[in-house]
């Protein structure tokens, strides 16, 4: 499978930063896998122009469940793929605890992201206090089932398994840890999807490094990485590109 790299920018960003962008194209030419960078929504436009002719594609972080109206501030996802965006990061632990989002909430976002022939990249993982009271794998399935909507498809949809405590933190699970929930992540969408299951993409997010990302790589049902702080220079997330290979 054809591994995916996505980069999250998060709050980060300011016209300046296009020039990481911009160095990003000439580091990752020959580049064998898929590579997304998701900047803040104010840079959207700009990158998608940067990009051009490159093996980049731009991603957004959210979007919302309608297609237009009385909803001050927030995007749909038809807007964003008016500018030219692929992919949308849904369920980001950040905006499930911070914003409150709960899986109905994601399931709404990633149906209007399909109707709108967007790509979702779903998130899904646990708290420190859920893995040391041995839930991971239930907290995990709980949102998997209630995020994922019916007629998912490998075409519209990849999964991000970000245990919420390796999330900016340095921290990163044991390689038997990241296997086993990516396994049973697995398990779950082919039951889900039956035969298809077997194509979605499955990233490993959390404190994604390039000094860390051959290891992760070489990880069973881990088809790529959705990347934080370390997407936000271009020579770093070159070196997990390149290990992607």
């Amino acid at each position: 499978m054809r591994r995916l790299i996505a980069g999250n920018w998060k709050m980060n960003g300011l016209i300046s930063s296009q020039a990481e962008i911009e160095a990003l194209k000439g580091l990752t030419g020959g580049a064998t896998c898929d590579i997304v960078v998701c900047p803040p929504f104010t840079l959207i436009d700009r990158a998608v122009e940067a990009v051009k002719g490159s093996n980049l594609v731009i991603g957004a972080q959210d979007c919302h469940a309608q297609s237009s109206g009385a909803h001050t501030g927030e995007i749909s996802a038809e807007m964003l793929a008016d500018l030219g965006v692929r992919y949308v990061i849904l369920g980001h632990s950040e905006r499930r605890v911070l914003n409150g989002e709960d899986d109905e909430i994601v399931m709404g976002k990633a149906l209007a992201a399909h109707r709108a022939g967007l790509i979702s990249i779903v998130c899904v993982g646990e708290t420190r206090h859920e893995r040391d009271e041995a839930r991971a794998l239930e907290v995990v399935g709980e949102q998997l089932r209630g995020s994922v909507p019916e007629g998912a498809t490998s075409r519209h949809l990849v999964i991000a398994y970000e245990p919420v405590w390796a999330i900016g933190t340095g921290l990163v699970p044991t390689s038997e840890q990241i296997e086993e929930v990516h396994a049973a992540i697995r398990q779950m969408l082919k039951e889900r999807l039956g035969d298809d299951g077997h194509l979605v993409k499955i990233l490993y997010g959390g404190s994604v490094k390039a000094s860390n990302a051959a290891v992760i790589f070489g990880l069973r049902n881990v088809d790529g990485a959705l990347v934080g702080g370390a997407s936000l220079k271009a020579s770093e997330f070159a070196g997990i590109i390149s290990a992607a290979v």
